[in-house]
């Protein structure tokens, strides 16, 4: 199984900054101890593989420095030329775990899951939407006639994922996520299951149970993109919700064994996660990748 790393492409930030940008290091250093993961560098999303699913003028600005302070803001990011790069770079792997899926059943972006970059606007550490680039390159790259569901299990909905393919009936959006958390103005996915603060693992796992049902009855997916968010996670500082461990590696499991179940490919991203103990964050994100390579060698 193949996993594609982008944290040797450093992204600067002030002392104290509150993204987690260690988690992506110790997370590479975990895999590479596994038998059965290739680990690749990530490419680079090319200019034209970004305007599958961004305005050209925001990529202009992106990539001149142009952006305003407020935008900036937005993003949480400071600008450099390291950020356009590392930004390049995950919406990359994302494109690569994607079109390597559809040969080997599932891969991984060791990062990712970059949800809430809009089409002309970065937000809440995200710059370029991979998972929107990445279903668009299947189809306009592989083949026209791909049909894509977007699997968001990120505790935060995947707002820009949902608007820039709203439009878009080749792909289907699902976003799982706390209903009162960021961010506070929702857009409208394919479907959306928004839960209470303190959910648990029996009532998130039946909510998923039926988010999956509903998906496979409304959409017959020819690949997945799956945003595995760590921070539904019960030590996350931003989560809200209360799962446990067991709780997240199920819910794992029960999207693999569906993809498993139809011969889905699944190209898996890490998304959110922004444990109280970074250590948490790095083993729930390993516990995914390892639950992964389980059903890998079953297709």
């Amino acid at each position: 199984m193949k996993a594609f790393y982008t944290d040797h492409f450093v992204l600067p930030l002030p002392a104290g900054h509150r993204f987690p940008m260690e988690k992506y290091s110790r997370l590479r250093d975990l895999v590479g101890t596994l038998n059965g993961i290739e680990l690749l560098e990530a490419p680079a999303a090319s200019d034209t593989q970004i305007l599958y699913a961004h305005d050209p003028l925001y990529l202009i600005k992106v990539i001149e420095g142009r952006l305003s302070a407020e935008e900036q803001r937005e993003i949480g990011f400071p600008w450099s030329e390291k950020m356009v790069e590392r930004s390049r770079r995950s919406a990359g792997a994302t494109v690569a775990a994607a079109k390597n899926a559809l040969e080997e059943g599932i891969a991984i972006n060791l990062a990712g899951g970059t949800h809430h970059a809009y089409r002309d606007l970065g937000s809440g550490f995200c710059v370029f939407n991979d998972s929107a680039i990445a279903a668009r390159a299947l189809q306009r790259e592989v083949n026209a006639k791909l049909k894509v569901a977007i699997i968001d299990l990120d505790v935060h909905q995947g707002n820009g994922t949902a608007a820039i393919l709203q439009q878009d009936s080749s792909i289907f959006t699902l976003s799982m996520h706390g209903e009162n958390n960021f961010p506070f103005k929702k857009e409208l996915s394919d479907l959306d299951l928004g839960l209470p603060d303190g959910c648990d693992d029996q009532t998130y796992l039946l909510g998923l149970e039926s988010c999956l049902d509903q998906l496979n009855s409304r959409f017959k997916a020819d690949c997945l993109i799956y945003l595995a968010g760590a921070d539904p996670h019960e030590g996350d500082r931003l989560g809200r919700l209360k799962l446990s461990k067991e709780g997240m590696r199920q819910r794992d499991e029960r999207v693999f064994a569906f993809a498993l179940d139809q011969k889905i490919p699944v190209a898996i991203s890490m998304a959110g996660g922004y444990g109280k103990e970074i250590e948490s964050t790095v083993e729930i994100h390993f516990q995914t990748i390892k639950t992964a390579l389980h059903f890998q060698r079953q297709y």
